[in-house]
Protein backbone atom coordinates (compact mmCIF):
# COMPACT_ATOMS: atom_id res chain seq x y z
CA UNK A 1 0.00 0.00 0.00
CA UNK A 2 1.14 3.42 -1.58
CA UNK A 3 0.65 6.77 0.73
CA UNK A 4 -0.90 8.16 -2.18
CA UNK A 5 -3.63 4.88 -1.93
CA UNK A 6 -5.65 6.66 0.80
CA UNK A 7 -5.99 10.20 -1.14
CA UNK A 8 -6.86 8.44 -4.58
CA UNK A 9 -9.34 6.93 -3.01
CA UNK A 10 -10.84 10.00 -1.52
CA UNK A 11 -10.36 11.36 -4.61
CA UNK A 12 -12.90 8.63 -6.19
CA UNK A 13 -15.73 9.66 -3.49
CA UNK A 14 -14.83 13.45 -3.86
CA UNK A 15 -15.52 12.95 -7.99
CA UNK A 16 -18.62 10.93 -7.43
CA UNK A 17 -20.46 13.57 -5.34
CA UNK A 18 -20.80 15.79 -8.30
CA UNK A 19 -22.15 13.36 -10.69
CA UNK A 20 -25.98 12.95 -11.42
CA UNK A 21 -27.69 10.34 -9.63
CA UNK A 22 -29.28 7.83 -12.05
CA UNK A 23 -32.42 6.83 -10.19
CA UNK A 24 -35.31 4.91 -11.44
CA UNK A 25 -38.47 4.95 -10.91
CA UNK A 26 -39.48 1.42 -10.36
CA UNK A 27 -43.20 1.02 -8.85
CA UNK A 28 -44.15 3.87 -10.33
CA UNK A 29 -42.63 3.24 -14.13
CA UNK A 30 -41.32 0.15 -14.80
CA UNK A 31 -38.82 -0.70 -16.93
CA UNK A 32 -39.06 -2.94 -20.04
CA UNK A 33 -37.47 -6.48 -19.89
CA UNK A 34 -35.52 -7.85 -22.83
CA UNK A 35 -37.21 -9.02 -25.85
CA UNK A 36 -35.79 -12.95 -25.10
CA UNK A 37 -36.74 -12.89 -21.40
CA UNK A 38 -39.32 -15.89 -20.09
CA UNK A 39 -41.30 -14.85 -16.87
CA UNK A 40 -44.39 -15.60 -15.89
CA UNK A 41 -46.15 -19.09 -17.30
CA UNK A 42 -49.42 -18.65 -19.93
CA UNK A 43 -51.97 -20.85 -21.27
CA UNK A 44 -52.36 -20.14 -25.06
CA UNK A 45 -55.81 -20.27 -26.77
CA UNK A 46 -56.83 -21.18 -30.36
CA UNK A 47 -58.19 -18.71 -32.32
CA UNK A 48 -61.83 -19.48 -32.50
CA UNK A 49 -61.16 -18.86 -28.39
CA UNK A 50 -61.06 -22.74 -27.26
CA UNK A 51 -58.09 -23.54 -25.19
CA UNK A 52 -55.35 -25.45 -26.31
CA UNK A 53 -54.42 -27.00 -23.14
CA UNK A 54 -55.66 -31.43 -23.60
CA UNK A 55 -54.75 -31.43 -19.53
CA UNK A 56 -52.34 -34.44 -20.14
CA UNK A 57 -50.25 -33.37 -17.25
CA UNK A 58 -46.85 -33.65 -18.93
CA UNK A 59 -45.73 -30.15 -17.85
CA UNK A 60 -45.85 -31.56 -14.31
CA UNK A 61 -44.28 -34.55 -15.00
CA UNK A 62 -41.51 -32.48 -15.90
CA UNK A 63 -41.34 -29.82 -13.54
CA UNK A 64 -38.39 -30.79 -11.40
CA UNK A 65 -39.45 -28.27 -8.48
CA UNK A 66 -43.18 -30.09 -8.57
CA UNK A 67 -44.49 -26.78 -8.67
CA UNK A 68 -46.77 -27.42 -11.49
CA UNK A 69 -50.69 -29.48 -10.85
CA UNK A 70 -52.55 -30.48 -13.48
CA UNK A 71 -56.35 -32.28 -13.35
CA UNK A 72 -57.78 -32.89 -16.49
CA UNK A 73 -61.45 -33.11 -17.18
CA UNK A 74 -63.59 -34.66 -20.49
CA UNK A 75 -64.96 -32.58 -22.98
CA UNK A 76 -68.65 -33.14 -23.54
CA UNK A 77 -70.51 -31.86 -26.70
CA UNK A 78 -72.58 -29.26 -24.69
CA UNK A 79 -69.35 -28.67 -22.93
CA UNK A 80 -66.32 -28.26 -24.89
CA UNK A 81 -63.17 -26.27 -23.72
CA UNK A 82 -60.45 -27.97 -26.21
CA UNK A 83 -60.44 -29.53 -29.37
CA UNK A 84 -59.29 -32.81 -27.83
CA UNK A 85 -61.37 -35.45 -25.42
CA UNK A 86 -60.15 -34.05 -22.05
CA UNK A 87 -59.08 -30.45 -21.56
CA UNK A 88 -56.83 -29.03 -18.27
CA UNK A 89 -59.80 -28.83 -15.83
CA UNK A 90 -57.49 -27.85 -12.76
CA UNK A 91 -54.23 -26.09 -13.65
CA UNK A 92 -51.76 -24.65 -11.10
CA UNK A 93 -48.51 -23.00 -11.21
CA UNK A 94 -46.81 -22.81 -7.37
CA UNK A 95 -44.19 -19.50 -7.71
CA UNK A 96 -42.87 -20.33 -4.85
CA UNK A 97 -41.47 -23.34 -6.14
CA UNK A 98 -41.16 -22.53 -9.48
CA UNK A 99 -37.62 -21.94 -11.18
CA UNK A 100 -38.27 -20.84 -14.02
CA UNK A 101 -36.11 -23.52 -16.25
CA UNK A 102 -38.91 -23.95 -18.64
CA UNK A 103 -38.62 -27.37 -19.22
CA UNK A 104 -42.73 -27.34 -18.59
CA UNK A 105 -42.88 -25.49 -21.32
CA UNK A 106 -40.61 -27.88 -23.67
CA UNK A 107 -42.59 -30.90 -22.69
CA UNK A 108 -46.12 -29.36 -23.66
CA UNK A 109 -46.91 -31.55 -26.75
CA UNK A 110 -49.65 -28.36 -28.10
CA UNK A 111 -48.01 -25.44 -27.32
CA UNK A 112 -50.27 -24.32 -25.09
CA UNK A 113 -47.50 -23.43 -22.30
CA UNK A 114 -45.52 -20.34 -22.73
CA UNK A 115 -43.65 -18.47 -20.74
CA UNK A 116 -44.24 -14.49 -21.30
CA UNK A 117 -42.19 -11.34 -20.34
CA UNK A 118 -43.41 -10.62 -17.38
CA UNK A 119 -41.21 -10.50 -14.40
CA UNK A 120 -42.70 -8.54 -11.24
CA UNK A 121 -43.98 -12.37 -9.43
CA UNK A 122 -42.97 -11.25 -6.24
CA UNK A 123 -46.22 -10.38 -3.51
CA UNK A 124 -46.14 -10.45 0.24
CA UNK A 125 -48.88 -13.03 0.52
CA UNK A 126 -47.60 -16.56 -0.12
CA UNK A 127 -51.68 -17.62 -0.92
CA UNK A 128 -51.36 -15.38 -4.54
CA UNK A 129 -48.20 -16.83 -5.50
CA UNK A 130 -50.46 -19.80 -6.65
CA UNK A 131 -51.53 -18.68 -9.98
CA UNK A 132 -54.39 -20.83 -10.83
CA UNK A 133 -55.99 -21.84 -14.44
CA UNK A 134 -57.73 -17.83 -14.47
CA UNK A 135 -54.84 -16.28 -13.68
CA UNK A 136 -52.53 -17.56 -16.30
CA UNK A 137 -55.04 -18.04 -19.15
CA UNK A 138 -54.31 -15.74 -22.37
CA UNK A 139 -57.00 -13.37 -22.43
CA UNK A 140 -59.49 -13.48 -25.29
CA UNK A 141 -58.84 -11.30 -28.74
CA UNK A 142 -60.96 -10.12 -30.63
CA UNK A 143 -62.95 -12.77 -32.32
CA UNK A 144 -62.93 -15.27 -30.21
CA UNK A 145 -65.80 -16.80 -28.15
CA UNK A 146 -65.53 -17.91 -23.90
CA UNK A 147 -65.37 -21.19 -23.77
CA UNK A 148 -67.21 -23.93 -23.45
CA UNK A 149 -68.32 -23.87 -27.06
CA UNK A 150 -68.43 -26.02 -30.14
CA UNK A 151 -65.35 -26.54 -32.88
CA UNK A 152 -65.36 -23.42 -34.90
CA UNK A 153 -62.12 -24.20 -37.37
CA UNK A 154 -63.02 -27.68 -38.29
CA UNK A 155 -64.99 -31.24 -37.45
CA UNK A 156 -62.14 -32.63 -35.29
CA UNK A 157 -58.83 -32.44 -33.44
CA UNK A 158 -56.79 -32.83 -36.58
CA UNK A 159 -58.08 -29.73 -38.00
CA UNK A 160 -57.00 -27.45 -35.45
CA UNK A 161 -53.48 -29.28 -34.39
CA UNK A 162 -52.75 -30.03 -38.48
CA UNK A 163 -54.98 -27.46 -40.67
CA UNK A 164 -55.17 -25.06 -37.84
CA UNK A 165 -52.75 -22.22 -38.69
CA UNK A 166 -54.44 -22.20 -42.32
CA UNK A 167 -58.17 -22.41 -41.00
CA UNK A 168 -57.17 -19.05 -38.45
CA UNK A 169 -55.68 -17.15 -41.16
CA UNK A 170 -58.81 -18.12 -43.62
CA UNK A 171 -61.24 -17.07 -41.21
CA UNK A 172 -60.88 -13.64 -40.58
CA UNK A 173 -60.93 -12.82 -44.38
CA UNK A 174 -64.33 -14.82 -44.18
CA UNK A 175 -65.34 -12.80 -41.46
CA UNK A 176 -64.74 -9.15 -43.03
CA UNK A 177 -66.22 -10.00 -46.35
CA UNK A 178 -69.41 -11.35 -44.31
CA UNK A 179 -69.45 -8.06 -42.89
CA UNK A 180 -69.18 -5.72 -46.41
Amino acid sequence: MGILDPIKGFGVTFGMMFKKVATEEYPEAGAPAAPRYHGRHQLNRHPDGLEKCVGCELCAWACPADAIFVEGGDNTEEARFSPGERYGADYQINYLRCIGCGLCVEACPTRSLTMINFYELADDDRQRLIYTKEDLLAPLLPGMEQPPHPMRLGENEQDYYVNGPELARKQPAESTEAVK
